[in-house]
């Protein structure tokens, strides 16, 4: 019988025992500052403030937060599904595709241009393909004859004076060279016919210091001259380098120069690219003694 007491007993106190560590258990929970709100097995924990808590028991307890009271067991339920995020724009989609060709191109597209270009007239070496420094001169060239903006940019107007077949028409008869000073253009002429269109710079009107120390005027005299002198090689004065010049009008000749942009730049001369000039000697287009007509 005493065994039996101390048995009975004994199970008070183990009940005790065991509140005391479920109050424990729950106040380490509670002392997070926040309770958990139902969403299925792994949904986040939403704090809440702990005065806020409509689960809190009225009976104080012995810890710095009281506990919730108990809850029924949920049922399963499935994770939530995510929110569905906004599809995020891309930027190489949202960007229309190049139409336009620009020095530093390569490829088929460039090859067809160069063929084009070469087949009216426009002197740019040989067609390889690559849009360099020569086919760039060729393009401002055509864009001169056909009096459009001169960017040296493929674009749809550029195409299309392309396709029209643009050329420039001369107005020198037989045989010669003809510097067109409004348009920026060296026509080689054939049998009055425009054999090669170069781009070419002349005077661009600012005034200068002559190789005698005077002040003078940049421009390109105008008239009916005569090729009188062909130096193959440099001559250089105060004023620059003149690649392989041939002199029609005292010192104003057709020479070379590595700077040959789309408008009036130089002291007089007319100047072309050095390859330009390079031709010109190999296919003797301007022999001492032919007619240059400067417009």
């Amino acid at each position: 019988m005493r065994g039996h007491r101390r048995s009975t007993a004994a199970t008070p106190l183990a009940a005790l025992a065991a509140a005391v560590a479920a109050v424990v258990a729950l106040a380490g929970c509670g002392a997070l500052g926040g309770t958990w709100t139902s969403g299925g097995a792994g949904a986040p924990v939403t704090p809440t403030p702990a005065s806020a808590d409509p689960t809190r028991s009225a009976t104080p307890f012995p810890s710095a937060t009281a506990p919730r009271s108990p809850s029924p067991s949920p049922s399963p339920a499935s994770p939530p599904s995510a929110a569905p995020s906004s599809p995020t724009p891309s930027t190489s989609a949202s960007r229309p595709p190049r139409t336009t060709l620009v020095r530093g191109d390569r490829g088929p597209e460039v090859l067809e241009l160069q063929r084009r270009l070469t087949g009216l007239g426009y002197w740019l070496g040989t067609p390889d393909g690559s849009f360099g420094s020569l086919t760039q001169q060729a393009v401002w060239a055509l864009q001169k004859a056909a009096g459009i903006r001169r960017d040296g940019v493929v674009g749809p107007r550029t195409r299309a004076a392309l396709a029209e077949g643009v050329r420039p028409r001369p107005t020198l008869s037989g045989d010669g060279v003809e510097i067109d000073l409004e348009r920026q253009l060296l026509l080689v002429v054939r049998g009055g016919s425009v054999r090669t269109v170069l781009n070419t710079s002349t005077g661009n009107r600012e005034e200068y210091t002559t190789t005698s120390g005077t002040r003078a005027i940049a421009v390109t005299p105008r008239g009916s001259f005569t090729v009188y002198r062909a130096v193959d090689g440099p001559v250089t004065n105060s004023l620059g380098q003149l690649w392989r010049p041939r002199f029609f009008h005292r010192g104003y000749a057709v020479h070379g120069s590595p700077n040959i942009p789309p408008w009036p730049a130089s002291h007089g001369c007319a100047r072309l690219s050095n390859a330009a000039m390079n031709m010109i000697w190999a296919t003797d287009l301007m022999p001492v003694g032919s007619r240059v007509l400067v417009r």
